[in-house]
């Protein structure tokens, strides 16, 4: 298999991403690669005696192979729970892209997967000028989408394959997870998703908050691994 490298983003905040990508990071974990992961940018992170620290990256750190130092990992933590440019501006850092690259290639050079897990949804902003799809082009990223099942989905989903068509970048899957249990009609949005995007659904998940990512790579495991 060559490096694969991937991007996980979102129709939007809470639909699951960073289970999701660890379950990425055990599914390939258990077929026997170096696995690495990534979080650039966090916000709503703890403080602790080691510094500020962000649950999703630490999940991630937990489902990956590879030993990295947390600056690596999450090279951007910050503490209130608020869109990641303005907790930025607001703690008065700038997002360097050349630091991101660094540690990026770190993981990359020690990985044969690397699994990056964005913020919130595809155009979530890091400053000014750049959003976390200028990253998953910076690296030449295969995107993973992983859509919240609620009511609004088909459109957020659709327009999330269009732009990421838009950056020339190559949408290798998408997962379905419930996020709303009380959600009407479950089954046809679903298959209006799957007739709707060319790439292929890696799974689909009812609604089940505790459940655990070492079950669900199991589920994802075979069509992850057949992503070309």
């Amino acid at each position: 298999m060559r490096q694969r490298a991937l991007f996980i983003t979102g129709t939007d905040t809470g639909v699951g991403k960073t289970r999701m990508a660890a379950a990425c990071c055990r599914a390939y974990a258990a077929a026997g690669y170096r696995v690495a992961a990534m979080k650039p940018v966090a916000s709503g992170c703890e403080a602790t005696p080691a510094g500020l620290r962000n649950a999703d990256a630490l999940a991630l750190m937990e489902a990956m192979t590879v030993r990295a130092a947390y600056a690596d990992v999450n090279p951007y933590a910050f503490e209130p729970a608020i869109a990641p440019h303005i907790a930025a501006r607001e703690a008065r850092r700038s997002i360097d892209l050349a630091l991101l690259d660094r540690c990026y290639e770190r993981l990359r050079m020690q990985s044969d997967v690397i699994v990056v897990e964005g913020a919130g949804g595809w155009l979530v902003p890091l400053d000014d000028r750049h959003s976390f799809a200028d990253l998953a082009v910076r690296w030449s990223l295969d995107v993973v989408l992983v859509v919240g099942l609620r009511l609004g989905c088909l459109n957020t989903a659709l327009l999330t394959v269009e732009a990421v068509a838009r950056r020339g970048l190559k949408l290798g899957g998408w997962i379905g997870n419930s996020v709303d249990a009380a959600f009407e009609r479950r089954a046809e949005n679903v298959a209006t998703l799957r007739d709707r995007i060319a790439a292929p659904c890696l799974g689909c998940f009812p609604y089940a908050p505790e459940s655990d990512s070492d079950e669900i790579s199991k589920i994802i495991a075979t069509n992850l691994l057949k992503m070309d």
